[in-house]
């Protein structure tokens, strides 16, 4: 019966057991394991320490962020800190994330759908932490390297990097001062460190390469800040992603009480917000072939051709241009 007679099968098929089998006493079973935290009964411990105790004795959640991440409770300083980050990267207003919110809140669905649909829309540009924290540690490790001082490997990752949204530099916060009062925050209470004066000495080779204005923006200025605390880009990632789907909790419980739902259908489009070929009749089968083209291509220059006229129709995909990592580039 096919293969099920094969002899190098580890028992025979025929002969196989059925119903319950008692467990393999000869290995180990499998069973998930953590040092992060661990529940009974009695107590919920994070890295060691109680956590009825730690919200008795008055430490609060950014506090046990430090411990689930990093396994150690904080310098007050620290604490203020990452309190001082969360706030700040809470709400932004009606960005990408809080839209979604709003748009999956509308087909009337849970508020676990719409932060999470929200923290989705969190995605690798909008909060790129992880990519940021391995630019900043890969140039540093280059710097000592080679020999360098951080202005000089600044000048260098810059240079490299011009067109990486992940630099932590842009024209996003030319107007706004938030992302420098972060800094300014971090070095009055006297946790700021090489990752802060590493993100600055960037954003000075920044000013004198870029064409146009620039300055540091949030990403690099929570990067850097939440780096400088001890934490990785991933976890970075992770308590900010969360942070922004209490904003988007609030979002779903403001669309829920103050706007309609619909139904799925029930949303007009009028054509006043078409922008798309005139109406025009659908030929008959008879037709189709006066109607109809060929998307084969005979010469390169057809395909050059055809490629140019289908990147002219939005929603296509063609004007897409996909990032692909040229693997010759290594830091």
């Amino acid at each position: 019966m096919g293969t099920l007679d094969n002899p190098r099968l580890r028992y025979n098929y025929r002969t196989r057991e059925r119903g319950t089998v008692a467990p393999d006493t000869e290995r180990q079973q499998f069973r998930w394991v953590s040092e992060v935290s661990y529940k009974n009964l009695h107590r919920i411990v994070a890295r060691g320490w109680d956590t009825t105790e730690l919200v008795e004795a008055g430490y609060g959640i950014e506090d046990v962020i430090f411990i689930d991440f990093q396994a150690r409770i904080p310098l007050i300083e620290e604490s203020k800190m990452l309190n001082y980050v969360m706030i700040m990267g809470m709400e932004d207003g009606l960005s990408a994330p809080a839209a979604i919110a709003r748009i999956v809140t509308k087909g009337k669905n849970l508020l676990t759908q719409a932060a999470g649909s929200s923290v989705l829309a969190f995605g690798h540009a909008y909060g790129a932490y992880c990519a940021f924290g391995r630019l900043l540690d890969g140039y540093l490790a280059r710097a000592e390297k080679e020999g360098k001082s951080m202005a000089e490997m600044a000048e260098v990752l810059v240079k490299e990097n011009i067109k990486n949204e992940a630099l932590g530099v842009s024209g996003l916060m030319l107007k706004d001062p938030a992302a420098k009062r972060t800094f300014a925050r971090a070095e009055k209470l006297g946790v700021a460190g090489k990752y802060i004066a590493f993100t600055k000495e960037i954003v000075a080779a920044a000013k004198k390469q870029f064409k146009e204005p620039v300055d540091l923006d949030m990403l690099g200025a929570i990067g850097a800040t939440m780096m400088d605390l001890g934490f990785s880009g991933e976890a970075t990632w992770c308590v900010m992603a969360v942070t922004r789907a209490f904003a988007a909790g609030a979002h779903y419980c403001e669309e829920f009480e103050r706007e309609t739902t619909v139904r799925l259908g029930e949303t007009l489009t009028p054509k006043e917000l078409y922008d798309g070929p005139e109406d025009r009749p659908v030929p008959s089968l008879e037709d189709r072939a006066k109607n109809a083209k060929s998307g084969v291509c005979q010469t390169a220059e057809e395909w050059v051709k055809a490629f140019k006229e289908k990147q002219k129709i939005k929603g296509s995909g063609w004007a897409i241009v996909e990032e692909i990592e040229d693997p010759r580039r290594k830091m």
